[in-house]
């Protein structure tokens, strides 16, 4: 069969396991003793609830989680159980102690979301890409010794059998350290939540020994069960830690934007004023100058009129004949004396009324030292920004977190197959190369549903023993049989 063909039979298969669970009330409330608050990142916080003993969740199982005094619900995933205890990844806080909860799982929704995604893949093949998905789909019709005997190393698909787990992961980490410098996108999958923080520990602890830096290139989808694995810090790879770490400096960014432009608006209009008190300023001391300068050119002909009038009977005759032919005489000058006193009282009184202007204006002009400077730099940094009117609209916009563009500037991309294969977002991200950790432990609906994300290259590991022993690749009942008859289906 070609890998459309095997995505139709397994479309089939899920809808029929969909009916199966619809119709057997699998999905039963499961009523949990307590729970504890275990750590919270961003917007999600992850619980530890005690269940009984008999219940069994699924990894990455969908789940409404109801408290006790029936307050609202809240919506949460299976991220792993170990014993009685199961790890549920909640988008609302519960508190740091819950006395009792009603678990609802939702396996048939699980299911129908993943049927739904290999429907989407038939549907929009232009969307998706089935070239490297065929040479899977080979394999994953081989029988088992025949695919375990199977190699290849192909720029487009690569085995890597191996069973000695510590070698295969190595080398998983190697071929990411040479896909990341070769500038490509990886999505990297195993199948729970343990074995992808084991894996992204490897890969993070040889870049850090290639000299990259594993902080930038990797995110480990959902919360990480383990603090710690390979000597990396797990928490600073997650995917919501570093979004939310992202979108906290944004919106510093954002705040120290609308502080800049706050005081921009505060010193334009500011200055603008000093500006015009400033014109007003300089016009009165011009005023003061034209002023002072009259009353200094009276003040020497009031001189020189005075020195006439003393030295006036001891003049030579014919220049006192002279002056008088002009119309000067003593009483002539004297009145000029007057009418310069006059105009000098007058001018003083238009140069005090001037003067007392400028000690008016002078404080409302005066600009605080280095505010022109500051009112510079801010309309030199906006108009950079594309001027007030973009810095409006840069400050309106709304901050919601944009996943997939924030997803889309990580090299490597660490996931389960189970999310992968019913979280939306992962249907709108395209990657280069995928790997699978642990293959033979993954469902062939997840392998299938995740295959054409990739444009270039699929690289399988794994136990070839797994195969038989997980039982995860065999071929599926015909889903025409009857239900009681049928088997559980699995997803990872």
């Amino acid at each position: 069969m070609t890998a459309t063909e095997l995505i139709k039979l397994w479309i089939t298969c899920l809808e029929a396991e969909r009916v199966r669970l619809t119709e057997t009330g699998h999905d039963a409330p499961v009523v949990a003793s307590q729970g504890r608050l275990v750590q919270t990142t961003g917007g999600l916080h992850l619980y530890e609830f005690i269940v009984p003993a008999a219940v069994q969740l699924s990894v990455d199982l969908p789940v409404s989680v109801i408290p006790a005094d029936e307050t609202d619900a809240t919506e949460g995933i299976v991220l792993r159980q170990i014993g009685n205890g199961v790890y549920v990844q909640l988008v609302d806080a519960l508190g740091r102690e819950v006395p009792s909860v009603t678990l609802v799982p939702d396996q048939a929704g699980l299911v129908s979301t993943s049927a739904s995604h290999l429907k989407d893949m038939l549907a929009k093949p232009d969307l998706y890409n089935f070239g490297p998905a065929e040479r899977l789909a080979s394999l994953l019709q081989m029988q088992e010794a025949e695919a375990a005997a199977f190699s290849s190393a192909s720029s487009v698909f690569t085995i890597v059998w191996s069973d000695d787990r510590s070698f295969r992961r190595q080398k998983l980490a190697n071929l990411a350290m040479e896909l990341i410098r070769a500038n490509k996108r990886i999505l990297l999958i195993s199948p729970d939540h343990q074995e992808c923080d084991e894996i992204v520990g490897m890969v993070g602890r040889t870049m850090k020994a290639g000299g990259l830096s594993h902080k930038t290139w990797i995110t480990r989808y959902e919360l990480p069960i383990a603090s710690q694995a390979g000597g990396v810090d797990l928490h600073e790879l997650g995917f919501e830690t570093q979004m939310h770490q992202f979108y906290a400096k944004s919106q510093g960014d954002k705040a120290s934007l609308k502080h800049k432009y706050d005081r921009f608006r505060e010193l334009a209009p500011f200055l603008s004023q000093k500006e015009a008190k400033q014109k007003d300023l300089d016009e009165v001391r011009l005023l003061e100058w034209r002023l002072v300068t009259q009353l200094r050119e009276l003040q020497v002909k009031m001189a020189d009129v005075q020195k006439t009038l003393k030295e006036f009977e001891n003049l030579p005759l014919f220049q006192r004949l002279t002056m008088q032919a002009v119309g000067k005489n003593a009483e002539s000058l004297k009145q000029y004396c007057t009418l310069y006193q006059d105009q000098m009282d007058q001018l003083n009184k238009e140069v005090d009324v001037a003067k007392g202007r400028i000690q008016q204006l002078a404080p409302e002009a005066a600009i605080p030292r280095g505010t022109r400077a500051e009112c510079n730099e801010l309309k030199e940094y906006i108009a950079k920004l594309g001027g007030t009117k973009k810095v409006r609209e840069l400050m309106a916009a709304e901050e919601n977190p944009n996943r997939q563009a924030f997803i889309q500037n990580r090299r490597v991309v660490a996931a389960t197959p189970t999310r992968v294969a019913s979280d939306p977002l992962f249907s709108r991200v395209r990657f280069d190369v995928l790997m699978f950790d642990e293959a033979p432990k993954i469902a062939v609906a997840s392998l299938l549903a995740a295959a054409g994300l990739v444009r270039e290259r699929i690289i399988v590991s794994g136990d070839p023993r797994d195969i038989a022993a997980a039982g995860q690749w065999a071929i599926p009942q015909h889903p025409s049989l009857p239900h009681s008859e049928q088997q559980p289906m699995t997803l990872a």
